[in-house]
């Protein structure tokens, strides 16, 4: 985004009335929720909630908001809602406030099951339903995006240093979700087949998993994701007739080459894609915020977000049985 867009979008920011909006979960990720919307000029961060009282008392204290003892309260004074809250607890948390009116955005996964996620986007009705996928939100995907052409072959590696938090669930609704979000936004026609394996190495759940995904398209995807891994690495790859893009999460870069000419005048040349350098977690907020006041959509609502986890459920199911015919 050149500097001109990102000061006229500031302006317009600016001018339009703040929506009131709250926090319900101030965790590893809640807490730069709090952080970003008490900096936006287009939000009115009215108070947090967590079930860690004093945690939450300072976190307002911080930003300037007020620490409230239930989300129900909350919704009482907000507009739309953020939920942070641990993925087994996003249904029971959402749902009493989409039912009191409000918009709200939760973290990926939607939910822990096909129900749950289905009973929050019918829940939704009229109102913003987004769900929290931040790396479809980073500038580089943006910009990969817009090439709109579909790949023959994709590759994607996320590998993580464990820590001791999202340990409800597994590395695949974990880590590989991310991925799996972009690869379906990239392909979107259906899976013909998923091939998996994966393995629990420090935690009661699958920490590494290896998974081989073809689409009715043709598109043949290999994705590794771990949580346990001695570096991190963030890596997506695209192959295309004619070129080939490899995106780094981390550093929001892009490097591409083109195949140009033919027979013997064959040459590789280099692709440039720009890429300007943001926060993923801000430029999500400001789109969910332009939803809820009816100025677009965001770009992944609950039944994308839906999809992302029958993907990877599929994907959970297909370690399990190979799992139980005796694999590693």
């Amino acid at each position: 985004m050149a500097a001109e867009s990102v000061a006229a979008e500031a302006v317009a920011a600016a001018s339009v009335a703040p929506l009131r909006v709250g926090v319900v979960g101030t965790g590893a990720l809640g807490r730069h929720h709090v952080r970003i919307l008490a900096e936006l000029p287009e939000a009115d961060l009215v108070g947090i909630v967590d079930l860690r009282a004093d945690v939450a008392r300072q976190l307002a204290a911080e930003h300037g908001t007020v620490a409230l003892p239930t989300a129900a309260e909350l919704a009482g004074r907000a507009e739309a809602v953020v939920v942070a809250v641990p993925t087994v607890d996003h249904h029971a948390v959402a749902m009493p406030l989409l039912a009191a009116g409000l918009h709200v955005l939760v973290e990926k996964p939607i939910a822990p099951g096909l129900g749950e996620a289905d009973a929050l986007v019918a829940a939704a009705g009229d109102r913003v339903l987004a769900v929290g996928h931040v790396e479809f939100y980073n500038p580089a995907v943006q910009a990969l995006m817009a090439v709109g052409e579909l790949p023959g072959y994709v590759e994607i590696e996320r590998m993580a240093v464990f820590k001791p938090r999202s340990l409800d669930v597994d590395v695949v609704l974990d880590l590989m979700i991310h991925d799996l979000q972009i690869l379906q936004a990239i392909d979107r026609s259906a899976i013909r087949e998923v091939r998996a394996t994966g393995v629990r190495v420090l935690s009661e759940r699958i920490d590494i998993a290896n998974v081989r995904l073809e689409f009715e398209s043709g598109c043949v995807a290999n994705l590794t994701a771990s949580r346990v891994s001695a570096e991190q690495t963030r890596r997506l790859r695209v192959f295309l007739h004619r070129s080939y893009y490899s995106l780094d999460y981390h550093a929001q870069s892009i490097q591409g080459y083109e195949l140009v000419g033919d027979g013997g005048d064959r040459a590789i040349r280099p692709l440039v894609l720009p890429v300007e350098p943001a926060e993923p977690l801000k430029v999500e907020l400001r789109h969910f915020l332009a939803a809820c006041r009816g100025e677009s959509v965001p770009l992944v609502d609950g039944v994308q977000g839906r999809r992302a986890l029958a993907t990877a459920l599929e994907i959970r199911s297909a370690i399990e049985a190979r799992r139980g015919e005796g694999s590693p």
